[in-house]
């Protein structure tokens, strides 16, 4: 199994499709650097700056604009509105407001260490995200409802040998062509199912990939939160993700000291944190072997069988 490649897209097919959508002519068409499974433009129209995603991947974009219309209006929460959908020959596309700054990643590391209480807010905003109207658990579909009936139902099916038609279709097929080991994945996996008893009560709303290249900032306050692969499960997956990105950067005592403050109370932290933290190193171990990605892969998978000690 080869590492993932992105469409391509001549400039002329992106005005094409733009044409759809706006009346007037739209300008400074510009591919943007990364996204790794989507391919992306900015560009201007009357004014105001959008980018426009496209992806061949299966079931690209059909939630975003239920979590775009959930998200952007939320107080605390600056998320980005969708303004058209559609789909040109094999590509699925979505166009959104671009907000302003670029990728925290982009800044150096004392730079996004000064954000971070600010992210702990929002974080704890995104939490806090009322889901009471909707059910299930897992990947968010158009109507806004889960997936699944429940959060281990979830968990299986997201690492269940028949993945066909979607991302990871034929993914075991990395046991043997990467430095993905069996072993490894079937110690975490077991471990992960240890610890579901205590993810599986919790119900909010999950962004799914809450770190710095898909965090915004003009370099004073963070203008933005994008690119979600929203879920509902256990909040506490997001600040797995989180604390992995700034590893060493004090991102869990942050949170609980936050949360300490508001009064938020949040039963089993350590046992819950720990079943996030392999709900989501387990994704990312088989990420990164299918990426080539192998410090990423070797560091997680280190983390992962080190939790237990």
């Amino acid at each position: 199994m080869t590492a993932y490649e992105k469409p391509s897209l001549a400039i002329s097919e992106v005005e094409s499709v733009l044409k759809t959508h706006f009346r007037s002519k739209t300008e400074a068409i510009t591919p943007l650097a990364g996204g790794n499974l989507s391919l992306v433009f900015s560009f201007s129209h009357e004014g105001k700056g959008y980018v426009i995603k496209f992806s061949d991947l299966e079931g690209a974009y059909q939630t975003e604009r239920y979590i775009s219309d959930l998200l952007s209006g939320q107080a605390g929460i600056p998320y980005p509105r969708c303004v058209g959908q559609g789909k040109t020959g094999p590509l699925a596309y979505s166009i959104m407001e671009r907000m302003d700054g670029r990728n925290l990643a982009d800044f150096p590391a004392e730079q996004q260490i000064r954000r971070l209480p600010e992210l702990i807010r929002i974080l704890t905003h995104l939490n806090q995200v009322d889901v009471g109207t909707t059910s299930g658990y897992g990947w968010i579909r158009p109507d806004g409802s889960g997936a699944y009936r429940t959060w281990k139902e979830y968990a299986a099916a997201s690492f269940a040998e028949d993945q066909t038609g979607t991302f990871w279709e034929n993914w075991y097929d990395l046991f043997q062509s990467t430095c993905l080991e069996k072993d490894v994945f079937d110690e975490c996996y077991s471990r992960l199912m240890a610890y579901i008893p205590y993810n599986e009560p919790h119900r909010g709303f999950i962004h799914g990939d809450f770190h710095q290249w898909n965090i915004l900032s003009d370099g004073t306050r963070i203008t933005g939160i994008i690119d979600g692969n929203c879920a509902y499960g256990d909040f506490l997956v997001d600040l797995a993700i989180f604390d992995r990105h700034m590893a060493g950067r004090g991102v869990v005592q942050a949170y609980l000291e936050y949360q300490e403050q508001m009064g938020i109370a949040i039963p089993n932290f350590n046992e819950r944190l720990t079943g996030a933290y392999y709900f989501k190193g387990m994704d990312g171990l088989r990420f990164y072997a299918k990426m080539g990605w192998k410090d990423a892969y070797f560091g997680t998978r280190n983390f992962l069988l080190g939790l237990n000690r």
